[in-house]
């Protein structure tokens, strides 16, 4: 009799186990290692494809959910624990899919304020057009999407007054989540918002029926009629909730200016009494127009900036760059945007 303990004579074989068996042990390994390391993994990674089909995720800007885990006061971010925001807004700029150069300026200007407004706010920027009609710009929107992960495609033609805005507000639920945000905004693509403004003045508005923005006309008063400018308006969650439940309401109403056509309904629907109008902190560009006026220094909002020039001008007055250090190879002018060699 051969002692305990000592290996299988030469002639002797261990019972053979299923191929399938062999196939699956790795991958039932692997789900242990998961589940026992990362308990949340797998959830995550359901809001990261939910979140990711409708635009992807960018750093510091993401989806709501996306990698965030939140419990009451706290946040949890790739492990890092933060303080929570007092809360979380969606500005969907409304833009055209050839546009290319006006979304990178939004980006680097929007980027560029995150860190001042990530104390108090949760600030998500995104992209929306309708269906993509060229092949250009099928295949440069999706180089977009990748790098940047900011842009969403509505199902829907492409228009400005024929219902866009309601097929961006009925989507935002769908794609994002339940109460995945506090406040949602639409927004042109020629309107500069100053971000740490806006979270200030947001932050003491109401969290229900809110109806926030610019009011006009801005010459006259109009009484019960009048509607916020289609500059950058912002509604509460539940406004936008009660937009995708009004539906079969809200259908074959959604032609006319879009600004003008979203205030009917919420008229029609008793929605929006809680209406906040920033005037004179929201304007036009300087100009001849009855809501336009010079720069002031409490500015929430400018629109019309319609080209480059205008753009400059604006970030100039607020003085975006003052925060530029000049490189070792050259020197930055005060007042002036040349560089100079040294």
């Amino acid at each position: 009799m051969k002692p305990h303990g000592l290996p299988p004579a030469p002639n002797q074989r261990w019972p053979a186990l299923p191929a399938a068996a062999l196939l699956l042990l790795p991958v039932a390994l692997l789900a242990f290692v998961l589940l026992v390391v990362y308990p949340n993994e797998f959830a995550l990674q359901a809001s990261l494809a939910a979140g990711a089909a409708a635009c992807g995720d960018q750093g510091g800007g993401g989806v709501a959910g996306s990698g965030t885990v939140r419990d009451g006061a706290v946040v949890v971010v790739g492990g890092e624990v933060r303080a929570a925001p007092d809360f979380r807004l969606l500005i969907g700029v409304l833009t055209l899919p050839g546009r290319y150069e006006r979304r990178h300026l939004l980006r680097t200007v929007y980027a560029l304020q995150q860190p001042a407004v990530a104390p108090r706010a949760r600030v998500d920027v995104r992209f929306v057009f309708c269906r993509l009609g060229s092949p250009e710009d099928r295949v440069l929107v999706a180089l977009e999407a990748m790098r940047y992960g900011d842009v969403v495609e509505l199902d829907c033609p492409e228009n400005m007054d024929n219902g866009k805005t309601n097929a961006y507000f009925s989507s935002v639920p769908p794609l994002f989540g339940d109460r995945a945000y506090d406040f949602v905004m639409k927004s042109d693509d020629d309107t500069f918002f100053r971000l740490p403004e806006l979270a200030e003045s947001l932050g003491r508005a109401p969290r229900q029926d809110l109806y926030y923005g610019c009011m006009v006309p801005c010459d006259y008063v109009r009484g019960s009629n009048e509607y916020m400018s289609g500059m950058g308006y912002v509604l509460s969650w539940d406004l936008v909730e009660w937009i995708v439940a009004a539906a079969p309401e809200i259908e074959g109403k959604t032609d006319g200016p879009e600004d003008r056509t979203l205030y009917s309904w919420l008229r029609r629907g008793g929605r929006g009494k809680n209406r906040v109008d920033v005037k004179p902190a929201m304007y036009n560009f300087p100009g001849w127009h009855p809501c336009s006026h010079e720069f002031i220094p409490d500015t929430i909002a400018v629109h019309q900036l319609k080209d480059n020039g205008r753009w400059a001008r604006t970030l100039r007055y607020f003085n975006f760059t003052a925060g530029l250090k000049p490189s070792g190879s050259g020197q930055l002018l005060p007042g002036d945007d040349k560089l100079i060699s040294s």
